[in-house]
């Protein structure tokens, strides 16, 4: 058996597999994350490290599954966040997660010395304060006292690997999302470490995903369960996995460039393929992670807020915000319902693709009196496709041939947000059978080609398409006219929330 790990934003989704890929049982250990107003968004790493045991443990107990039958762990998780650790290993502060936006300063100071265009071509990503140099920077310039006692940098997977092993290291994958990655050589840039003012060995080395990172210790065996009576364990594996993005490809069926692309609808959401070659958009909207496949590349784009928005709303309009009737709320917005030209920004938490700006803020744009409950959540739906779908127009415009796009995620789930978005892309969308647990599904085959037990070919096999949304050629004219209206509205507000952002900064 293998047992995956995906730790999200906001739960681990653990799920126990067969040695070539298929599962066999899943389960989610919830966690809180901390968000405050300036771009604040943070998460306690001892919160990580207890779902992942908690989660092991109920694996094993619900399915009657022997420590012993456990051959190897691999883990998936959220990328660009910046756990900062003392000589031994411990946090020296809650960990700030890809949504912090507040190191904008030092964003702007990596810029003035690189130049956008030419730290765009070395990193495959934009400068941005959601990815995790930045955040590092933040800490030396506003934690004076908590930067005295920083000696290594890592993100949320490694923390869990050191964890697990005893070895800090990171993955391709994980490291072309720090902004301190050069994707040209495979290292990190000593270009980018000198204009950020940061020490190489703050950086963990970097190994290929499928690496066996080492096996577990005695102490990581007793706290997941995995020893038996006596406290011994046989040597379990752990392989060093990899950022979800490129987990999710994997696990849609994703690892080729063949496969075609796949959206994730989770807390952020994105839109991706496999690709031999960094793809580079000369409008800077999209980016490029390196694969968990070795030697190839995931060209993707993300909002910071789909899955995210969809919550925001079921929260807001449900009687009991703890329990929010999102199933419900998106069934009644689907269908053929007309918004009557209202338009909502989807950007809750700053935005990344395609219009790059943290001070992006959540807006609903033409609304009267006449506007129901419907009309609003029929309005962030549309919201998530019109986002995505200036990157689909960017990947084009790049040369990438997009004519369906697979879905996986919790909001795949939602056939009202499925049809929405076909009709706004106008290309099918598939739902997969494997929908929420397709990072860890993705991470136990990067575990099984790690162990020896199978290739990346047999993702291919382990989720299938269970239901196809066909676009409708008249909602999609509709939409296209609609999507025009969509860009505008920020056009027209960016200098406003710009303003905001200056104001609350004094």
């Amino acid at each position: 058996m293998i047992i995956a790990h995906d730790l999200g934003t906001t739960g681990n989704k653990a799920s126990l597999h067969h040695n070539d890929g298929r599962l066999v049982a899943s389960t989610t250990v919830g966690y809180p994350a901390h968000f405050a107003a300036g771009g604040v968004a943070e998460q306690d790493p001892q919160d990580w490290w207890d779902a992942v045991a908690t989660a092991t443990r109920d694996l094993l107990a619900r399915t009657g599954t022997a420590p012993a039958e456990v051959q190897g762990l691999v883990v998936s998780g959220q990328m660009m966040g910046a756990v900062l650790l003392d000589g031994e290993g411990r946090p020296v502060r809650p960990a700030i997660i890809w949504a912090d936006t507040r190191s904008g300063a030092q964003q702007r100071e990596l810029e003035q010395a690189l130049g956008a265009e030419h730290a765009y071509e070395l990193l495959g990503h934009r400068l941005n304060p959601t990815y995790s140099v930045e955040k590092v920077m933040w800490v030396r310039d506003n934690e004076p006292d908590v930067w005295a006692r920083v000696r290594r940098f890592c993100v949320a997977k490694d923390y869990i690997v050191l964890g697990l092993t005893g070895r800090l290291a990171t993955d391709r994958s994980d490291a072309s999302g720090t902004n301190a990655y050069d994707q040209r050589t495979g290292d990190w840039s000593d270009e980018v470490l000198a204009a950020a003012r940061l020490d190489r060995a703050l950086f963990p080395e970097i190994l290929d995903s499928t690496t066996v990172a080492g096996t577990l210790t005695d102490a990581a065996a007793a706290a997941l369960g995995l020893h038996d009576s006596s406290g011994r364990h046989r040597d379990v594996r752990v392989v060093m996995g990899g950022g979800d993005g490129p987990m999710a490809a994997v696990g849609s069926g994703i690892v080729a460039p063949e496969d075609g692309a796949y959206v994730c609808l989770g807390t952020s959401s994105w839109i991706s393929f496999a690709s031999n070659a960094p793809l580079r958009d000369p409008g800077l909207r999209t980016f490029t992670f390196d694969n968990v496949v070795p030697g190839s590349f995931v060209p993707t784009a993300t909002m910071q807020a789909g899955g995210a928005s969809i919550q925001w709303i079921s929260e807001a309009l449900s009687p009991d915000p703890a329990q929010p009737e999102t199933a419900r709320l998106t069934a009644e917005a689907g269908g053929d319902i007309d918004t009557e030209d209202l338009y909502f920004l989807p950007y809750l938490l700053g935005e990344r693709s395609p219009i790059w700006d943290p001070n992006a803020r959540g807006a609903f744009v033409g609304i009267g009196r006449h506007h129901t409950r419907r009309h609003l959540v029929r309005a962030v739906l549309e919201s998530i496709g019109y986002n995505l779908l200036t990157s689909i127009h960017a990947f084009r415009e790049s040369g990438a041939a997009i004519d369906r796009i697979d879905a996986v995620g919790g909001g795949a789930q939602s056939d009202a947000l499925l049809q929405t978005l076909a009709d706004v892309w106008g290309v099918p969308v598939r739902r997969r059978t494997i929908v929420e647990e397709a990072n860890s599904l993705g991470a136990a085959v990067t575990g099984a080609v790690g162990l020896g037990l199978a290739d990346f070919s047999a993702a291919r096999a382990l989720s299938e398409v269970t239901a196809e949304f066909i676009p409708d050629a008249g909602r999609h004219s509709i939409h296209a006219e609609r999507h025009a209206r969509f860009t505008a509205a920020y056009d027209a507000l960016a200098p406003w929330f710009a303003a905001g952002a200056q104001e609350v900064s004094r």
